[in-house]
């Protein structure tokens, strides 16, 4: 599995990342690389509640074209 993930910085400079496909799975890190590592943890965390809890292990996302 290799879902996407979101990435952003917050005022303080900390970087908030988010996988979208997993309502709820959102972690954070002082590093680029640092907020990635978490937020995998974080992935394999909530699938793994997602499982025992009998939910869906992920939603769909799609992309769409935004004409400006």
């Amino acid at each position: 599995m290799k879902p996407s993930v979101t990435l952003d910085r917050d005022e303080d400079g900390i970087w908030i990342v988010e996988c979208p496909a997993i309502p709820g799975c959102v972690s954070q890190g002082k590093t680029k690389p640092q907020a990635l590592k978490n937020i995998r943890e974080a992935i394999t965390l909530c699938l793994e509640v997602r499982a025992e809890r009998g939910l869906p292990l992920t939603v769909e996302t799609q992309q769409v074209e935004v004409l400006a």
